[in-house]
């Protein structure tokens, strides 16, 4: 009976804990949400064009059992918020978990993480550059991670990883939904030619790196637009002082 609703359903429970949290006065991240709003959007376009590709390319497919069959682009409109709800989780931990626990010291590895992990894309690529998700995903991996560290300047991957370490707790039930684990099939259906076929449980290991890059562009673009914010209240501050 609630066959159709499973991917609104997942989408619903991955976000509202963690939104009725944002209003407990300890937090207060409701704050952000318009700041969210805005660099969840922004990495989201290049992940939506990825997926629409993909979805055309038949490199993946959604199993329409599971969904309210509302189809924008070629992708459910469950997939379309997935872009939203997801990173709002994770950005909100990463937000509370920073708040109240000094995580600096995981920085210290942030040459070891950036340079194991970009080596490692790169020789996938290389590797399997016959698999169209492999590589994808192994080149823009490489590719966000270098330009943090080399180009941005970002000195908090360390923690950001760390973060996204504990966030597998919550990955897998949900990932594991989505790839059949759990369900009759799998609301998401990978072509077997186009990736490894590692899988963890029901999930390609793919789409734990995939969800990596997202989510360190999502942290990226936040942080981006939080300092912006606050230099914008420093100087009107100032200037009203004045």
């Amino acid at each position: 009976m609630l066959q159709p609703y499973t991917y609104i359903l997942i989408n619903f429970f991955t976000i509202i804990i963690c939104f009725i949290a944002s209003f407990h006065k300890k937090i207060q991240f409701h704050k952000y949400f318009g700041t969210f709003s805005i660099s969840a959007t922004i990495v989201a376009i290049p992940f939506i064009i990825w997926d629409i590709w993909f979805t055309k390319m038949g490199v993946w497919w959604f199993n329409n059992s599971y969904t309210i069959n509302a189809i924008i682009a070629g992708l459910p409109i469950e997939e379309w918020l997935f872009f939203i709800c997801i990173p709002f989780s994770c950005v909100f931990t990463y937000y509370c978990l920073n708040k109240f626990y000094d995580l600096s010291w995981a920085n210290a590895f942030n040459n070891i993480i950036v340079f194991i992990s970009s080596i490692i894309c790169i020789l996938v690529a290389l590797l399997h550059y016959q698999q169209t998700y492999t590589l994808v995903t192994a080149v823009i991996t490489a590719a966000v991670l270098l330009y943090l560290h080399f180009i941005a300047r970002q000195d908090w991957i360390g923690q950001a990883s760390l973060v996204y370490t504990i966030l597998m707790l919550g990955f897998f039930p949900v990932n594991g939904i989505l790839t059949g684990t759990g369900i009759q099939s799998p609301i998401v259906n990978y072509n077997p030619e186009e990736f490894l076929g590692i899988k963890m449980l029901t999930i390609p290991v793919e789409d734990a790196v995939y969800g990596y890059s997202q989510f360190l562009l999502n942290i990226y673009i936040f942080n981006l637009l939080v300092k912006r914010k606050n230099k914008v209240k420093e100087h009107h501050t100032i200037a009203v002082t004045q």
